[in-house]
């Protein structure tokens, strides 16, 4: 790829967003109707409970080397050009899963498709840090966040309806979307006057030296380590009850895939108001005050949802315990973009984040190993300890500034 130049057309925070949103909104919608599909899937194809669950452990592996990647990549050549590429390979793959004919060709389509994926989130985050002020940072990056509920949303309404008629298959053809939207980004956008100015300074850094900024110095790595935590629980706890939701409420209370769905979706709208109200608090509020509420919210709500057997209960409980699920995601963009400098930016979220997804992706996993040893309530039930890890995190290794323009790992 050649060298960044000056362009006319920077990344203004409007186009910025839309190009941020659309990629993960994509991402989210993928990896639900995954979940949906999955009992469709195992049917046709013959796959045991861990079996299917490696499926969506094996995508978000691949995310973990995929954010490596693309994440170095960004940073060396441009935001806007790799982000372009992680969809499209995204895409590809994501549509090659229709010709899938057995387990194995299946796994190979799913974790090539989870190294596309890998890069968005970080990109997109990175995008968002170096084209809106920094004083409304927390919530630039929780619209971005919200993008992936949208998706998510998307999926739950349309897999119900089109499941039925186009089958799994059909479905995964429909992931070739995103491909139209990588065209539209890449020649509507340009790179932001940050990444450019850095870029055009004549300091490029190797990919060793990118990833050593992120253990500089004590603080550094103990903010590095903290992040990498809280990605893990906050992956692990989404995947682990999102994917297995459908089949929870299928097995335990006979519901129908469209009513699974619709439980599903009132679920994400918690999610996507808990991630727009976080980043309109951080912005106001110390941050990290904000991760405490809403990381002991989730270990209560998970806990209380667990236990309910009524399901209208079950549909307003739902909905509070992804608002503190999954809302803490509206503050992970800012605090990474926050605590390192322009030239690791994107290096930092996707690495952090993606490692921790790949963690997470042991959620599903685990959830459906728990239901074949115990029950489901009780698989559930678990997952409200690793919350407690967050608190302990966010209390004793995050940094406690933000959104001041300075990072921790200024390169001296």
């Amino acid at each position: 790829m050649p060298a960044i130049t000056p362009i006319r057309n920077h990344a203004t925070p409007g186009k910025a967003m839309l190009a941020s949103v659309t990629g993960y909104a994509m991402d989210g919608f993928d990896l639900l109707i995954l979940g949906f599909m999955l009992p469709a899937i195992s049917i046709e194809l013959g796959l045991s409970s861990s079996a299917a669950g490696s499926l969506v452990t094996w995508t978000l592996i691949g995310a973990v080397l995929g954010g490596v990647i693309f994440g170095h990549l960004s940073d060396r050549f441009g935001r806007i050009r790799v982000l372009t590429i992680t969809i499209l390979m995204f895409s590809l793959f994501t549509g090659l899963c229709a010709l899938a004919q057995g387990y194995w060709d299946l796994l190979a389509y799913r974790t090539l498709a989870g190294i596309g994926l890998g890069g968005e989130f970080g990109i997109g985050m990175a995008l968002i840090a170096e084209a809106w002020p920094a004083e409304k940072r927390n919530r630039a990056s929780a619209y971005v966040g919200m993008g992936w509920q949208l998706g998510v949303l998307a999926a739950a309404f349309l897999t119900p309806l089109l499941l039925t008629h186009i089958g799994w298959r059909g479905m995964f053809l429909v992931g070739l979307l995103p491909a139209m939207a990588s065209f539209l980004i890449r020649r509507t956008l340009g790179e932001p006057e940050e990444f450019v100015r850095q870029q055009n300074s004549g300091q490029q850094l190797s990919f060793t030296r990118r990833v050593k900024l992120l253990f500089k110095d004590r603080a550094t790595s103990k903010a590095s380590i903290g992040i990498f935590i809280l990605c893990s629980v906050q992956n692990f706890g989404y995947y682990g009850l999102m994917i297995w939701m459908p089949t929870y409420l299928a097995k335990n209370f006979g519901f129908s895939l469209t009513k699974s769905g619709l439980w599903t979706a009132v679920t994400v709208l918690g999610m996507t108001l808990g991630i727009w109200l976080f980043g309109v608090l951080a912005d106001r509020f110390a941050r990290w005050k904000i991760f405490i509420a809403y990381q002991i919210g989730a270990v209560v709500m998970v806990v209380a949802y667990a236990q309910l057997s009524d399901p209208m209960w079950m549909l307003f409980a739902g909905a509070l315990m992804g608002l503190f699920v999954n809302g803490m995601i509206g503050g992970y963009g800012a605090l990474i973009s926050d605590t390192y400098p322009v030239q690791a930016r994107a290096t930092a979220q996707n690495i952090l984040f993606n490692l921790g997804r790949g963690v997470g992706g042991l959620g599903p996993l685990v959830i459906g190993a728990l239901v074949t040893q115990v029950s489901f309530t009780a698989a559930i039930s678990l997952l409200a300890a690793i919350y407690l890890l967050d608190i302990y995190a966010t209390l004793f290794l995050l940094p406690k500034k933000q959104s001041n323009g300075d990072t921790l790992g200024a390169i001296g």
